[in-house]
């Protein structure tokens, strides 16, 4: 005992997060950093610019360290965190839209102005005093902020961007203003003047300024994948007591709690189906697009929609936790993950300022030595601080990264880490997911068979598709939009008393059916489950049709009707069988051989039977595939990919459409 509570309290606890606010670039990555590493107890430290987020690993040792120390730890260092629990909603940064577009509105007033003239070669389009009176506000108003920064970090005995602002700018407005006095001086009021630097000063701030409201902008796109799952989880929730069924909050459910889920409503938390039978929607998990079955002592995963049924879930897990708060986790630890590069950068990043500053002195002491004058020296000193103010350096890498994970999410691509773009060229083997990621993840209604029946019955494929048609009308299960999409511009059919049954399929009774009377009386569409469960017959033409279907990927569902004869005994006969399929996504087969092209080898990864799946490979080209694999299982696989057939170590990219 004394043994397993000893290896217990040595595991290393959940890493803190924390939500930092007022990081004005690369350098600050770097104060925060060493602010937090020096709180007794800290691991490590990463902070995430891009995010304005912090991550910091304790000691097993400082399991229970108090996380106020942290905070004050990060506002000793001139900024404000937010302590980020792991099942709280993110925390996103509330700046009023004047602070941050109203600044560049009111600069671009300033400082166009000060730069259109220039277009045309009027460099001495505006009296000094004017060009004064513009630059002035921005510099000393709108660039007070690079000012405090670049203060409070002179303070802590660093350096940071704000301070390649201010002094390059201020350094551009002060030699104006000196060039301007001491030409007043020396020309008496004659007409022309020299050459004045209040455009540079004004402009950059200006620049400064937009580049950081895009940079805003930005950060808000990059939790907006994690506030879309934290949605997924309902405020309330229906739990069974002992004075029945109450609402409560999701916040005060606990492991062994007895739930109850309505058609439409979400799954609140991870648990286990104790009563009742449905269909759920795990497309957000698994990228499967049709619905799974649930009944009794199937498991049931937070986020998920409950379809046509009730169900009475027994809590299995809670709050953190839970398979939604563990991908939710898995994105924000993507979000604040470097990329190697990202890492360079930040080195760099903190001794880039100081740099700066001795390059600039060196090229006005360079200049002046070599004979160039006092004025012409600190006009290449100030120049060499304007242009290194801004510092792509520290904006560069990052912007670059949330522009790239950017623009894929627009197509629909989410890539796991920073890193993942890095080794994307070394790529050797790709494997894909099915549904959804090779095909477009809605089924369709692919084809359609009778069973043959006596002359007098006037049956065709026109009216099985009618009444299977009617059965589905108001449905919104994926099967059934494919069957009412296959049947537009058909006469629809009257189908009263519909009852889902879940996991088997629909029935209902078919009371008008225009001139076909002879069709009235109930109906039903289900799976083969239901089919061998309540048929006594099927045409063996017909059954070798469907498997056949079923053999290449199809999902098979038979009509059937209840015996009409009088006198007859009880049961259903079958009267067709429909054949839903998946289409190929349109340039599927293309990425397949561009791949092909480059030598990288593809690999479909599948939960589908073998030969639905080996079907579907082989009308892509796709060189190998591994079917039956359950979605936990998947890691393992790849695994096996990146190990190689000769032992080789193998790079492997997934691709696929499910969390």
């Amino acid at each position: 005992m004394s043994s397993v509570s000893a290896s217990v309290s040595s595991s290393p606890p959940e890493p803190v997060q924390l939500a930092v606010r007022g990081m004005t670039c690369a350098a600050c990555v770097g104060r925060v950093e060493r602010a937090l590493r020096k709180v007794p107890g800290v691991l490590e430290a990463q902070v995430n610019f891009a995010t304005e987020t912090a991550s910091v690993t304790l000691a097993p040792q400082a399991a229970d360290l108090d996380p106020a120390s942290l905070v004050n730890a990060v506002e000793g260092a001139g900024y404000h965190a937010l302590i980020q629990l792991p099942d709280a909603p993110v925390v996103e940064a509330v700046v009023p839209w004047w602070d941050v577009w109203g600044a560049v509105l009111l600069g671009g007033v300033a400082s166009l102005p000060l730069v259109l003239p220039m277009l045309w070669g009027a460099h001495h389009f505006w009296p000094a005093w004017v060009q004064f009176a513009l630059a002035t506000p921005v510099q000393f108003g709108l660039g007070a902020r690079f000012y405090k920064a670049g203060w409070a970090a002179l303070k802590d005995g660093s350096g940071n961007m704000d301070q390649l602002v201010a002094l390059g700018t201020s350094a551009a407005w002060g030699l104006s203003c000196w060039l301007w006095w001491s030409h007043a001086q020396s020309a008496h009021g004659a007409h022309g003047g020299p050459d004045l630097y209040f455009e540079s000063s004004a402009v950059v701030i200006t620049l400064v300024l937009l580049g950081k409201a895009l940079e805003a902008r930005a950060k808000r796109q990059t939790t907006a994948a994690i506030r879309a799952l934290q949605a997924l989880r309902p405020d309330t929730v229906s739990r069974l007591g002992p004075q029945g069924e109450v609402t409560v909050p999701l916040s005060q459910v606990l492991v062994g709690d007895t739930l109850i889920v309505r058609p439409g409503e979400r799954i609140p938390t991870d648990g286990t189906v104790i009563e009742g039978a449905s269909h759920v929607d795990e497309a957000m998990l698994t990228g499967e697009p049709l619905p799974v079955a649930k009944s009794q002592g199937d498991r049931l995963t937070g986020g998920a929609v409950n379809g046509e049924g009730r169900l009475v879930m027994q809590v299995t897990a809670v709050g953190g936790q839970t398979m939604l708060a563990h991908i939710i986790r898995r994105v924000v630890d993507a979000q604040a993950s470097k990329a190697p590069i990202q890492r360079v950068v930040d080195r760099v990043s903190a001794v880039f300022v100081p740099t700066v500053l001795v390059v600039a002195l060196l090229t006005g002491l360079g200049w002046w030595w070599a004979g160039a004058g006092g004025e012409v020296a600190l006009i290449r000193a100030v120049a060499v601080l304007v242009i290194a103010c801004p510092c792509a350096l520290g904006l560069a890498t990052p912007a670059a990264i949330m522009a790239g994970t950017g623009a894929a999410a627009r197509q629909g691509i989410l890539i796991k880490d920073p890193q993942a773009l890095e080794t994307a060229h070394r790529v050797q083997v790709v494997a894909f997911d099915k549904t959804g990621t090779l095909t477009r993840g809605h089924p369709r209604l692919i084809d359609w068979q009778i069973a043959p029946q006596p002359t007098s019955l006037a049956w065709d494929r026109a009216r099985a598709l009618q009444v299977a048609a009617a059965l589905q009308a108001g449905s919104e299960h994926p099967l059934a939009r494919a069957v009412l999409e296959a049947a537009q511009g058909q006469a629809g059919w009257v189908v009263q008393a519909v009852q889902a049954m879940p996991g088997r399929g629909v029935v209902g009774c078919l009371s008008d059916a225009g001139e076909a009377t002879e069709l009235l009386g109930d109906w039903g569409l289900g799976s083969s489950r239901w089919v061998e469960e309540q048929a006594s017959h099927i045409d063996a033409a017909l059954k070798a049709q469907a498997d056949s279907w079923a053999a290449s990927g199809a999902t098979v569902s038979w009509l059937m009707r209840r015996n009409p004869e009088p006198g007859a005994a009880p049961g259903w006969q079958v009267m067709a069988a429909m054949a839903f399929g998946d289409e190929l996504k349109a340039g599927a087969a293309e990425a397949v051989a561009r791949l092909h092209a480059l030598q990288v080898r593809t690999v479909m990864i599948s939960g589908d039977n073998r030969g639905a799946a080996q079907a579907m490979a082989e009308r892509l080209g796709i060189q190998q595939v591994v079917a039956e694999v359950l979605p936990g299982d998947k890691a393992d696989h790849i695994q096996r990919l990146q190990r190689g057939e000769a032992g080789e170590r193998l790079t492997v990219a997934m691709v696929g459409d499910g969390l």
